[in-house]
């Protein structure tokens, strides 16, 4: 008897990949010409990043360069939670955390998406912050793949543990 395969949806982020988009964006908004004197800059503060600019064009800008650095480094911009500028005092700033895992409702979702749209016979269990799939055969676990792959969801998806 042939065993099930399997594999597992995640959403991670690769937290040097992240760093390194940050320091670029950090390093270009210290050098570039339209960013002098506006007091300009983006950092961690812990878990989330900050964007300080005497303008809320100019926090928007900074935010601009960092989402380009992020794309550029392979990471998607579905797990970046950017807020609106917020002024505090003579700045604004703008506040941004990472996503990484799968909350309980989107889980759901994909789930659902899998029993309504997927091939018949495969299974999937929610397992902490990730999904688990299961079939006995392999096409059908591609063919789950390239389902999610083209729904429309707001988290960044990715395929491993493939068994």
């Amino acid at each position: 008897m042939a065993s099930d395969s399997s594999f597992d949806i995640v959403s991670k982020i690769d937290r040097q990949e992240a760093d390194n988009a940050l320091n670029q964006a950090h390093k270009e908004v210290e050098q570039r010409y339209d960013f002098k004197g506006t007091d300009a800059s983006i950092a961690w503060s812990g878990e989330s990043i900050v964007i300080k600019a005497n303008s809320e064009e100019r926090a928007n800008a900074v935010l601009d360069v960092f989402q380009t650095k992020l794309i550029k480094r392979g990471i998607s911009l579905k797990s970046l939670d950017s807020g609106e500028p917020v002024q505090s005092g003579k700045e604004y700033r703008i506040t941004s955390t990472l996503k990484e895992g799968i909350s309980q409702e989107i889980a759901k979702k994909i789930g659902k998406i899998i029993r309504d749209e997927g091939p018949k016979g495969v299974k999937s269990q929610i397992q902490g912050d990730e999904l688990r799939v299961q079939s006995k055969s392999r096409d059908d676990l591609q063919e789950v793949q390239r389902l999610l792959k083209a729904a429309d969801l707001d988290v960044d998806l990715q395929f491993t543990n493939y068994r």
